[in-house]
């Protein structure tokens, strides 16, 4: 049982829409998708490499509750809401990531 991550990479075709999807990502849709998924935390970054790169990350206990959290019917309505949103302004993509090693500090 590893902890896993859902990493959401966003990147906005516009740069001048970052204040908007900022305020829709904090206000509505990070707080939405962190019920849906019944994930642990949830937080986001901004690349200061590609200032129209967004990050988003879920974190869960495991695969299995990140697989069961993100499946189709959990995911569907987001997805949406987001294209309803976003439409093609905003290409996204999902990677579930499995920690394989954590040094304390």
């Amino acid at each position: 049982m590893a902890k896993t991550l859902l990493v959401v990479r966003a990147e906005l075709s516009d740069p001048a829409e970052r204040a908007r999807f900022d305020h829709w990502y904090a206000t509505d849709h990070l707080p939405w998708a962190l019920r849906a998924f019944g994930a642990r935390r949830g937080w986001r970054c901004w690349s200061r490499n590609e200032p129209a790169v967004h990050f988003a990350f879920y974190e869960f206990d495991d695969a299995q509750q990140a697989e069961a959290g993100t499946a189709p019917d959990r995911i569907a309505p987001l997805v949406a809401d987001f294209d309803r949103v976003w439409a093609n302004r905003v290409t996204r993509r999902r990677e579930l990531l499995e920690l394989v090693q954590e040094l304390p500090l």
